[in-house]
């Protein structure tokens, strides 16, 4: 008898884990050319804009400083823990910490890959919502900063900042291969050190977002019901995935019945999951993290929580239950296409990537650059 049960126990966990790989495999396949695309465009306009000219418009915590750091968030990097460190190298380097916190935010939350995969995988309203919602708790968190970081926290922050403490995705903040020459962005980009920059960022932020998109993907297979602005933020939090990951765990949460607002919050919450608020307590030190992390969240859920009443006032909420949850599935379909036509783009960027030399710096991207050369290019 023991053995039958032991038997059954070990059928029902394998059938789970099934479950839960097709889960995975068929989101993933849903929003593939997605992802492809959204890290191509993001590589593209990293590969033009310098680091050193970034810090240099972010220099204040003025209205137009944090619109422009919030717009350069938005065209880079969609990986959490790369944001996070980037955001810190800026403000080492002397970009204001407000605006440095602004760009982090919108690195993660309002970037292109995030709004079409969450159109793709819980509908256009949800991607509207985020964009709405993203830049509401960005002006949120910049009155908050006014209002309580004083200059003594600053200090602390910078002191502690200025250590160097390791968190991650160290080198990828640090490695600037933008194009230095001159000339229009598309003379830059159809050089052949934009090709190779474009390539490179590609590559490495694929390489820098893939365990938080298996991870989401994965952990969505298994989960259950949650609901509520106030709890979703929670639920990111304890899942330790972040930035695209979220969006399928979103898809569960929404037809397990948690409201509009919860799920924007849920995503919101990517920069406060547990090891993020570890880095930002070896960054920044522990009372400056204890004020990051607590006015991150009060803007992810009064954020969230106007964004629903706006949303419903208007009759713009999602009401169908219907998120995109499937088992493996491949049919002859214009997802099928389109996966195909861009992973044909992947292959080109990917090829270029190892040819130039690449591999090394795949290998350094988790490790700080030397202090002296902070501009990193690309091998040749």
């Amino acid at each position: 008898m023991h053995l039958v049960h032991d038997l059954f126990q070990l059928a029902t966990v394998t059938h789970s884990i099934g479950r839960a790989l097709s889960f995975a495999f068929g989101m993933f396949w849903e929003v593939l050319w997605a992802l492809i695309l959204g890290f191509f465009l993001s590589a593209a306009v990293q590969a033009v804009v310098r680091k050193s000219e970034m810090r240099r418009l972010m220099g204040d915590d003025s209205p137009r400083s944090i619109a422009i750091a919030t717009g350069l968030g938005a065209a880079s990097s969609s990986c959490s823990y790369a944001a996070v460190a980037l955001a810190r190298s800026l403000f080492r380097k002397g970009a204001n910490f407000t605006a440095a916190m602004a760009f982090e935010i919108a690195a993660t939350n309002l970037v292109v890959e995030l709004g079409i995969i969450m159109a793709l995988l819980v509908g256009w309203q949800f991607t509207v919502g985020e964009f709405v919602g993203g830049p509401l708790m960005i002006v949120i968190v910049a009155v908050l900063f006014r209002r309580l970081l004083s200059r003594q926290l600053l200090d602390e922050a910078r002191r502690q900042a200025d250590r160097g403490l390791l968190g991650s995705m160290e080198g990828h903040a640090e490695m600037d291969m933008s194009v230095a020459r001159r000339g229009s962005i598309p003379e830059r980009l159809l050089s052949r050190d934009g090709l190779d920059a474009t390539a490179g960022y590609f590559v490495m932020d694929w390489a820098a977002v893939a365990r938080d998109i298996f991870g989401g993907l994965l952990i969505a297979g298994a989960l259950s019901t949650i609901w509520g602005p106030i709890v979703g933020p929670f639920v990111a939090v304890i899942s330790f995935v972040c930035s695209i990951g979220n969006v399928p765990l979103a898809a569960i949460l929404w037809n397990g019945g948690i409201s509009f607002g919860g799920v924007l919050s849920f995503i919101f919450a990517d920069l406060i999951i547990l090891p993020i608020l570890n880095i930002y307590r070896k960054y920044y030190g522990l009372r400056v993290s204890v004020l990051i992390a607590a006015s991150f969240y009060a803007a992810m859920v009064v954020a969230g929580l106007v964004v629903d009443l706006v949303f419903k006032t208007a009759g713009l909420v999602r009401t169908a239950r219907d998120a995109k949850v499937i088992e493996a599935s491949v049919h002859w379909n214009y997802t099928t296409f389109l996966n195909i036509a861009f992973l044909g783009l992947a292959a080109i960027l990917v090829y270029r990537f190892i040819r130039g030399g690449g591999i090394p710096m795949l290998r350094a991207m988790s490790k700080p650059m030397p202090e002296h050369g902070h501009g990193h290019a690309m091998p040749q």
